[in-house]
C-alpha cells in the first residue's frame, strides 16, 4: 500500500477535542459513543455506513487502539485498509509520521506496542549479526575484542553483563546455580562466581564444574568469571573457569596465565590504591605492561568505578585510560555506585550505562544484593540495548518505570453540582481479608474471627475480587477496600517491591503540601 493521504480517525465524543486537535490533516468521525474503548469493529461498521463512508473516500482508517477485536471487520465490510492507531490520542503525530515514512501497522496490535515491538526487533537484529561466525572471526582480529570462554566481547559487541553471585560459598550449589539462572534470564551474559572476602573456600572451588553443567542442563552457554583477591583461590580456579577477577599488584607474578584476567590499580598486600586519576591510569599502565612481559595473554583493565562522593574521580580515571589506550577492553563494576545510593536503580543504571558506552567500556559488572537494586540486570540489559542507537530516546522502548515520557491530557467537564468529597466512619463486618504476596503471585486468607475459612490465589486483582463476591457477602465499601489493597500488591509485584496491607507503596516525595486543596 502507497503512504496514505485521506485518513479517517474513528473516536469517542469525549477524545474528540484530542484527536482533532492531535490527528491534524485528517478527517474525524466522532461516534455517539461517550468512550472510545467501548467502541467494538461492529459498532464502528455500522457508524461509518450511517455516516455514508464509502470506499472510494479514504485510503485508510484509523480506529482507536483500545478498541478490543480486529479492525479486518471494517476493512471487509466497507473495503478501506483499516488498522489500530494508539491508544492515546497525543500519539497520534508519531503514528502518522510512521505512516507516511511507509511504516506497517496491524489490524489487531496498537500502534504504540508496534513501535516497541520493531525497535525490539531492530535490537534483536543488531544482536544476531554479532552473533554471526564470519562477523566473529573477523572482528576477533581486532586488538579491541577478546574471548571469553566462547562468548566475543569488546568495541564491535554489545557490551556485556556480568551477574555476580555474592558470597557464593556460603549460598552453597543449588542456591548458587538458582541465583545464576535468574541473572540470565534477566539478561546477564556472563556469571560471576563471587567468592567470600577475608576466608579460603578451596572445596567450593571444586564445585564450579558442577554449577556450570548445571546451568548448562538449563539451556545456557555461558562463560563463567571468578571473583576473588585470594592467590590461592585464584590459583584452584584457574582449570573452572574463563575470566579472572581481580589481579593486582600484590598477586600479579603469581598468576600468569593465557585466559582473561581483570587488572585493577591496587595492592591488596599494602593496602595501595591511587586515588587521583593520572596516578591511578600510570599505575594501572604499568601493571598492565608487567602483567604482558610476564606473559599473561589478555589483560581487561578496570580503572575501579568508585561510588559517589568519588564518582567523578573514577569515571574521569577511566577517560584518561580510554583516551590513552583506545584498543583495551574494559570492565567497569556499576554495581557498587547502585548499592551505595539511595535512589531508584533504573535511571542510575541507564546513565552508568551511557557513560560505559562513550567511555567504551565493554564489560558491566553488577549484582542484586539490596533490595534497591532488585532488577539491576534487566535494567542494565535495556540500557544497553537502547544504546545500540545514536541516540537513547524516541526508539519504542525505554527504562521509564515511574516517570511517563509525555503527561497524558485526561479530564472532563464538571456536571453543574460539585461536593466536596467527605469520608464516613466503616462498620466492621464478620469476614476480613489478609493480602500478601509469594512466588510471584497475590494470595488471600479470608478470616471469620479467628478461623481462616479460604485462601485464594491469583495473578491479578479481577479475578480475585471476582472470586470473593461469589462466595461471601460484603458491602460496596469493603470490595473497593479489598480492590484498591488488590491493585496495590499487583502494583508491587509488577515493581518486585514488597507489599504490606494498608501500607503506601510510595511515599509524599512529589505532594506539594503547601498546596491548597480544592
Amino acid at each position: 500500500m502507497e503512504n496514505p493521504r485521506r485518513i479517517l480517525l474513528v473516536t469517542g465524543r469525549l477524545a474528540e477535542p484530542l484527536v482533532r486537535k492531535y490527528g491534524e490533516g485528517c478527517d474525524v468521525l466522532v461516534t455517539p459513543v461517550s468512550v472510545a474503548a467501548f467502541l467494538t469493529p461492529e459498532l464502528i461498521v455500522r457508524y461509518l455506513e450511517k455516516a455514508g463512508v464509502k470506499s472510494e473516500d479514504y485510503d485508510l482508517i484509523l480506529i482507536p487502539g483500545l478498541v478490543r477485536g480486529s479492525a479486518q471487520l471494517i476493512e471487509d465490510e466497507l473495503d478501506i485498509p483499516a488498522f489500530k492507531g494508539p491508544r492515546n490520542a497525543m500519539d497520534l503525530p508519531q503514528v502518522l509520521k510512521a505512516l507516511g515514512e511507509g511504516f506497517k501497522l496491524s489490524r489487531e496490535v496498537p500502534a504504540d506496542d508496534l513501535f516497541s515491538f520493531d525497535a525490539l526487533k531492530r535490537v534483536e537484529d543488531i544482536r544476531n549479526r554479532t552473533r554471526n561466525r564470519n562477523y566473529i572471526e573477523e572482528a576477533l582480529k581486532k586488538p579491541w575484542n577478546v574471548l571469553i570462554g566462547d562468548l566475543p566481547a569488546g568495541r564491535d559487541f554489545p557490551a556485556r553483563i556480568l551477574g555476580e553471585v555474592v558470597d557464593a560459598p556460603k549460598l552453597g550449589v543449588e542456591k548458587t546455580v538458582e541465583k545464576a539462572l535468574y541473572y540470565l534470564h534477566e539478561g546477564a551474559d556472563i556469571i560471576d562466581i563471587g567468592m567470600v572476602a577475608g576466608e579460603t573456600n578451596l572445596g567450593f572451588i571444586e564445585e564450579i564444574p558442577e554449577i556450570r553443567e548445571r546451568i548448562g542442563e538449563a539451556g545456557f552457554d555461558v562463560p563463567i568469571s571468578f571473583d576473588s583477591l585470594n592467590t590461592s583461590e585464584i590459583e584452584r580456579a584457574l582449570d573452572y573457569a574463563d575470566l579472572f577477577l581481580s589481579v593486582d599488584e600484590s598477586n600479579l607474578n603469581a598468576l600468569v596465565t593465557e585466559k582473561p584476567v581483570v587488572l585493577i590499580p591496587t595492592n591488596q598486600r599494602e593496602g595501595y590504591f591511587p586515588t587521583k586519576p593520572a596516578k591511578r591510569v600510570e599505575f594501572l599502565g604499568r601493571l598492565k605492561e608487567k602483567a604482558l612481559d610476564l606473559g599473561y595473554r589478555r589483560v581487561i583493565p578496570d580503572l575501579i568505578l568508585e561510588h559517589v562522593p568519588h564518582l567523578a574521580r573514577s569515571v574521569t580515571a577511566f577517560q584518561l585510560y580510554r583516551e590513552r589506550n583506545p584498543d583495551d577492553v574494559l570492565l567497569a563494576g556499576v554495581g557498587n555506585v547502585v548499592e551505595l545510593y539511595d535512589a531508584d536503580s533504573a535511571g542510575m543504571n541507564a546513565l552508568l550505562a551511557g557513560i560505559a558506552k562513550e567511555l567504551s567500556i565493554n564489560l558491566l559488572l553488577t549484582t542484586e544484593v539490596s533490595a534497591k537494586a532488585k532488577g539491576s540486570v534487566r535494567e542494565l540489559r535495556r540500557a544497553i540495548d537502547m544504546n545500540l542507537f545514536d541516540l537513547p530516546k524516541d526508539l519504542g522502548f525505554g527504562l521509564l518505570i515511574l516517570k511517563e515520557k509525555r503527561e497524558t491530557e485526561w479530564r472532563f467537564e464538571p456536571a453543574g453540582e460539585v461536593v466536596k468529597a467527605r469520608e464516613r466512619p466503616v462498620e466492621l463486618e464478620p469476614v476480613y481479608f489478609r493480602i500478601w504476596l509469594e512466588g510471584g503471585r497475590i494470595w488471600v486468607n479470608v478470616h471469620r474471627s479467628t478461623e481462616t475459612v479460604l485462601t485464594i490465589v491469583g495473578d491479578e486483582p479481577n479475578a480475585i475480587i471476582d472470586t470473593i463476591l461469589e462466595r461471601f457477602e460484603i458491602s460496596p465499601r469493603h470490595a473497593f477496600y479489598l480492590g484498591r489493597e488488590l491493585e496495590r500488591a499487583y502494583t508491587a509485584l509488577k515493581l518486585r517491591r514488597s507489599y504490606t496491607q494498608e501500607v503506601q507503596l510510595f511515599g509524599e516525595f512529589y505532594m506539594d503540601t503547601k498546596t491548597e486543596k480544592v
